[in-house]
């Protein structure tokens, strides 16, 4: 299989959606700007073979007061919406036809800030997960493996304002990563908006 295949995406055991200018530059670049200024960016640590390390890249959680969120061993409290994101998250449940009460928001400011292979499947999540993923800035790459095997077998180059979309049984039988690059990268914010199950949400 290609690495980099044309869209619309045709993977098996996964429902994914690209839509790679979801948004028009001058609203997105307002977005990025706002997000880069505003959010209180954190470097939370995770603990590995007793040791912790600060993960490669700054974070951020939003959401509904009860959607707090598990994952990597560290337990997120959410932080209120903010005008903008309360906004974006309008549009973004209206583009996939669904509810969301939370965004993990991840800076990554250049090349060496990275995310590892994982698939989103903790149980806060429910059985079949949905997971749309805004991309603001510099463009990076998604690599996608079946689960228990070690190649890239898919890879997308996220754009600016783009959206991602990833539904069903996806995160069940595939990973991702955004890996580390030598090549030169502007500074990119990812919003992952997903839907915390055994929370109540406010309006």
């Amino acid at each position: 299989m290609p690495l980099f295949d044309d869209l619309p995406l045709q993977l098996a055991d996964a429902d994914l959606t690209y839509l790679p200018h979801w948004q028009p530059a001058v609203i997105a670049d307002q977005w990025l700007q706002t997000l880069l200024a505003e959010t209180p960016w954190e470097q939370p640590l995770v603990r590995l073979h007793g040791r912790d390390y600060p993960v490669p890249r700054r974070t951020a959680w939003y959401g509904d007061p009860q959607a707090s969120y598990g994952y990597s061993g560290l337990q997120h409290q959410p932080l209120p919406w903010t005008a903008l994101l309360a906004g974006i998250r309008q549009r973004v449940a209206a583009q996939v036809g669904a509810p969301l009460n939370a965004v993990l928001l991840n800076l990554y400011r250049d090349g060496q800030d990275s995310m590892g292979w994982h698939s989103d499947d903790e149980a806060e999540l429910g059985p079949e997960p949905l997971i749309a993923s805004l991309s603001l800035g510099g463009v990076r790459r998604f690599d996608l493996r079946r689960k228990g095997r070690g190649r890239i077998e898919h890879s997308l180059n996220l754009e600016h304002g783009s959206l991602l979309v990833m539904r069903g049984r996806t995160q069940h039988h595939w990973q991702h990563q955004v890996a580390k690059t030598r090549r030169p990268c502007e500074p990119r914010i990812n919003l992952t908006f997903r839907w915390i199950a055994c929370t109540t949400t406010t309006s």
